[in-house]
């Protein structure tokens, strides 16, 4: 109605009527409520106005340091650099031979991937480059322990072999080993299905490996021994390291029973025969417990004299079978024994050995491997001694996996 009535009026109407359209322009064009734009409001920063950290020199610096001495040969070397990048690590012995090193992607560290030599001295040299532009060097000369005693390892089984799911695996060093934690922290065990187990020492220089319970069939075993150059404690340090793939057998199982004269052998769970066996007779009678086949032989002397007894004693014999697989260090073997086949699955007439005819012995040694089960019962002997030969399952768990150090 305002802008009607103006258009009445004269020259002045005119310009009240230009007033208000100036303001209605006005009104369109802004927020009413919103707070006025100050020149210098400081929410409106800019990356362009952060602080760009100054160029600084590159720090370099070596593990370990210069004139260091006693070194372990498996202890990692490292170079790091601050405030810049690495551009060349050299590492070398006393003979001038290089080793090898990874650098870091980020090019700030470098570490070795090869273990150093006893007794050799070594110089690292590092070059880095500062964010300044400007390079810098460092160099580190140190050398490594001389070992009181190297202590040399050998396994049971080795790379490649098929064992039985009584197998455990048993390490031997050639001396003695006072930080055993370190040995079994040496020892990588991987396996595949995953497989609970435990460490057991059986001397001072001798340690086995076993599962809570027999290895379920067709298991994969990777040992990685790393022991080079490993602290064992009194100067003695670990000096060659092994490793071995192996795979669990079938499952071949067998319970000799001395009160019916009968070896029943299981394989996969299944009885597949039922052997005429004999076992010890009165004064030798065959010690009773869960036996590992150690070894498997064609042609073999049994000879007493290996346990003690002369072979031209009244109680001595020096006697040749076909087949024959040795259950204990003390001499317990299953082996073919034609000279008894009149007693065997009526009585015990052996020296403590597990007779039967070479037919069955073929046969069970054809099927099976070393590390199968045979479990001896009602024999009237004394308890298999876990130390004789691979007797880990005469230990009760709950006492092997304490671990006996």
């Amino acid at each position: 109605m305002a802008a009607w009535r103006g258009s009445r009026r004269r020259t002045g109407g005119m310009v009240a009527l230009s007033l208000v359209v100036v303001a209605l322009a006005a009104g369109c064009t802004g927020t009413p409520d919103a707070e006025p734009r100050r020149s210098d409001d400081s929410s409106r920063e800019t990356s362009s106005t952060k602080a760009t950290p100054p160029p600084t020199p590159v720090k370099l610096s070596i593990t370990p340091g210069n004139n260091a001495t006693g070194i372990a040969p498996g202890a990692p070397i490292t170079v790091a650099a601050v405030g810049g990048k690495l551009t060349r690590v050299v590492l070398k012995n006393d003979a001038g031979e290089p080793v090898r090193g990874r650098l870091s992607p980020d090019a700030t560290t470098w570490q070795t991937t090869e273990p150093l030599g006893f007794t050799r001295t070594y110089t690292a040299t590092a070059t880095g480059m500062g964010t300044n532009g400007k390079p810098a060097t460092l160099t580190s000369t140190f050398s490594t322990i001389t070992p009181a005693l190297r202590a040399d390892l050998s396994m049971n089984p080795l790379d490649g072999q098929t064992v039985g799911v009584g197998q455990p695996l048993a390490f031997y060093f050639d001396t003695d080993i006072s930080k055993k934690r370190a040995v079994e922290r040496a020892i990588q065990i991987t396996t595949t299905p995953p497989v609970e187990g435990a460490f057991y020492w059986f001397d001072d220089s001798e340690v086995h490996w076993r599962p809570k319970n027999y290895w379920p069939a067709g298991t994969k075993v990777k040992i990685n021994a790393a022991i080079y150059g490993k602290n064992f404690g009194n100067g003695v340090y670990g000096n060659n390291d092994r490793t071995a793939n192996i795979t669990i057998g079938r499952a071949i199982t067998a319970v000799a029973d001395g009160r019916t004269h009968t070896m029943k052998v299981k394989v996969d769970g299944k009885l597949a025969r039922t052997i005429p066996i004999s076992m010890g007779k009165p004064g030798h009678e065959t010690p009773h417990g869960t036996y590992v086949v150690m070894s498997e032989h064609l042609g073999y002397t049994m000879d007493s004299s290996t346990y003690g007894v002369p072979t031209d004693s009244a109680a001595g014999y020096r006697t040749y079978v076909d087949i024959a697989s040795r259950m204990s260090n003390s001499g317990i073997f299953y082996h073919s024994a034609p000279w008894s086949v009149a007693d065997q699955g009526q009585d015990n007439v052996s020296h403590g050995c597990i007779n039967m005819t070479t037919a069955h012995a073929t046969w069970l040694q054809n099927i099976s491997q070393k590390g199968d089960i045979i479990v001896v019962k009602n024999s009237g002997g004394p308890a298999l001694e876990p130390w004789d030969g691979l007797g880990d399952w005469q230990i009760p768990w709950h006492e092997y996996k304490k671990g006996n150090r």
